[in-house]
């Protein structure tokens, strides 16, 4: 069992603990617009808003509340320079489409800043410069191509030897005009402006039904539609997967952890390494004296590792290198890489005429999320941007060169389909598991999910999850149920925290329960 000595800060995202929480209705009638924007993270609602601006009537459907899943647990980088990126993509395509990736996603940083002087948004909006840096002096080589293509590429990008950070480095490729913001008080306010432009917002209302045709038609739990001509699913990992788009996605948890640090000691821009686990460092305003310093790292599967020990690992990794008072929060984040690590942007799959998908934004969900408004509101409209064929989840050529990733990563989801059932549980009764945590247990032939609460007390669902039938692990950093096939995600009763699975884990009975 794992070390259960506390973990370092309360385990809640500081975007979550600094703004006002949402109460919009759940869909509870029939209802008809325009376009249904599924997901109400923040490429849902920059598509949403997008479309509002254009006269055309929108729903989103929100499972939980918006802006409260992945979106407000990010770090809210809003960068074009995503960590190396365009010497990949010069070598990999062209340097047409490293061009194209750099206008999209700049193109995406600078319409944050419109979007905020135009709805004035107080939201911490700072233009800052955004690093990417080694540590290690056989890391500069490949810096110095990523700075000359991305340079080459369109972007304000230079390689430097020095940053603000307290430690050196070996160099760093720097990127000018970028920014940073707090991502739920820009949603919030660009939510409350869809519903003033005629949008309408329904929460705790789960897509659990897809319909394509004309019109379309989307089915929520509670067994209510929405019909609309078009379809957006923007639900991070597609609910909807009629193209086999999970078989393109890998999904990938990353540690947070935050602590105050005096505001003029701390490094000014966002920063980046994949060393180390890779490790990403930017500050938030926090009073007037102070700043947080926002530390991510540890990247894991979900389902696997030792999510304790991880952040443990970063908080003295964080400590180690920065001045900084007691660690305030922690979280986490999850990310879906693509095989090609393009985000998958457009019409849902080859037969596609009205419906829509925007996921594996990689770790850069925020300039992604942005720029996937823009994309599918031009797409919907009847007009293709010069990068929608970049960002095409039907795109050919490049699922051709993805074939290797694509092994890879079924081998990898194979291992566990397989390999987990051939394993033995991961302990022989329930009475061998501490209170406040769980293991898969097999009780009367059937492997069970049991988790027991600080008083003992133990419940059960089954360990299948409900997406492909891949054992769910324990993660007892954060008190949850994981698959690390593709990712979802489960409440210790079995509720759904993350998809792609669209049904909850079924409860067990207990012998004596």
């Amino acid at each position: 069992m794992t070390d259960q000595r506390p973990l370092p800060g309360q385990g809640e995202s500081f975007w979550m603990a600094t703004a006002d929480a949402t109460d919009h209705p759940a869909l509870t009638e029939d209802t008809t617009v325009d376009v249904v924007v599924v997901g109400g993270g923040i490429a849902g609602l920059s598509t949403a808003w997008e479309l509002a601006r254009t006269g055309r009537t929108v729903a989103v459907l929100e499972a939980d509340r918006i802006a409260a899943g992945v979106t407000g647990h990010t770090t809210a980088k809003v960068s074009a320079l995503h960590t190396l990126v365009y010497d990949r993509l010069r070598r990999t395509r062209d340097q047409d489409a490293a061009g194209l990736y750099a206008r999209s996603q700049q193109g995406a940083v600078e319409r944050v800043a419109e979007i905020v002087a135009m709805l004035d948004i107080a939201c911490d909006l700072e233009r800052v410069p955004a690093y990417t840096y080694a540590t290690e002096p056989a890391a500069v080589p490949e810096l110095r191509a990523e700075a000359e293509a991305a340079a080459a590429a369109g972007l304000a990008a230079t390689y430097v030897a020095r940053t603000e950070l307290p430690y050196e480095v070996s160099g760093a490729v720097r990127v000018d005009a970028q920014a940073q913001f707090h991502p739920r008080k820009y949603l919030l306010a660009l939510a409350e402006d869809v519903l003033a432009r005629g949008g309408r917002i329904y929460e705790r209302s789960r897509a659990t039904g897809l319909s394509e045709g004309s019109p379309c038609r989307v089915t929520v739990e509670s067994g209510h539609t929405v019909t609309a001509r078009d379809v957006v699913v923007a639900t991070h990992f597609p609910v909807f997967d009629r193209a086999l788009t999970f078989a393109r996605l890998s999904p990938r948890r990353e540690l947070v952890v935050a602590a105050p640090i005096a505001a003029g000691i701390a490094p000014a821009g966002m920063y980046i390494t994949q060393e180390e686990g890779k490790r990403s460092v930017r500050t938030a305003p926090l009073d007037e004296d102070h700043r947080l310093l926002i530390v991510t790292g540890e990247s894991f599967t979900p389902g696997t590792g030792d999510p304790r020990e991880g952040f443990r690992r970063l908080d003295a990794w964080m400590r180690a290198r920065f001045p900084v008072g007691d660690t305030a929060y922690r979280w986490a984040a999850q990310d879906n890489d693509s095989t090609d690590t393009v985000p998958l942007v457009g019409p849902f799959h080859a037969g596609s005429r009205h419906t829509y998908v925007a996921t594996g934004f990689g770790g850069w969900g925020m300039s992604g999320g942005v720029m996937a408004g823009r994309l599918l509101t031009d797409l919907i409209r009847g007009d293709e941007p010069a990068w929608a064929g970049l960002y095409d989840p039907r795109r050919l050529k490049s699922t051709l060169r993805e074939a290797p990733a694509l092994l890879k990563q079924q081998a990898e989801v194979a291992k566990h389909f397989v390999g987990d059932r051939l394993s033995t549980t991961h302990v022989d009764s329930v009475a061998e598991i501490p209170p406040g945590t769980g293991a898969v247990v097999r009780v009367e032939g059937q492997r069970c999910a049991v988790y027991r609460d600080k008083d003992g007390v133990a419940q059960a669902v089954s360990a299948r999850c409900t997406h492909l039938g891949c054992l769910v692990a324990f993660n007892d950093a954060e008190t949850a149920w994981e698959c690390p096939c593709h990712g979802s995600r489960f409440g210790v009763d079995g509720s759904i925290r993350q998809g792609p699975a669209g049904r909850p884990l079924e409860k067990r009975d207990l012998p004596g329960s």
